[in-house]
């Protein structure tokens, strides 16, 4: 089955910042095999940013590509986000519907405080 994906539109004045370094994306935790891309192989990695945005803020995790990534990123740095996308999922699990968001980016760039 097809996976929906969703292009997030934001606001010009949208900010984001980053909340965590990005960790590699773990696809089985028992062997701890990462995630890759499926279409280049590469492999993926996580962080936390805050998305601001009309007075308030919210926490997301976002997976983007290790070639994504900036050199020099850090908690509390402005970053950009390119191509975002949201995909719904949900799952059974012990008998139990867990569902959610899981938000994709092309890139992430550092950006200028004030822009």
């Amino acid at each position: 089955m097809a996976m929906t994906r969703i292009r997030v539109g934001l606001l010009p004045s949208t900010q984001f910042i980053a909340g965590t370094l990005p960790m590699p994306k773990v696809k089985d935790p028992e062997t701890g095999v990462l995630a890759t891309d499926r279409d280049t192989g590469e492999t993926l990695h996580t962080l936390t940013v805050f998305l601001m945005e009309e007075g308030r803020a919210e926490q997301m995790k976002i997976t983007v590509p290790e070639s994504g990534l900036p050199d020099g990123i850090q908690p509390g740095v402005p970053v950009r986000v390119t191509d975002l996308f949201a995909t719904p999922w949900a799952r059974i699990f012990n008998g139990q519907l867990s569902d959610g968001v899981a938000y994709r980016a092309a890139k992430l760039e550092l950006a200028a405080v004030g822009k």
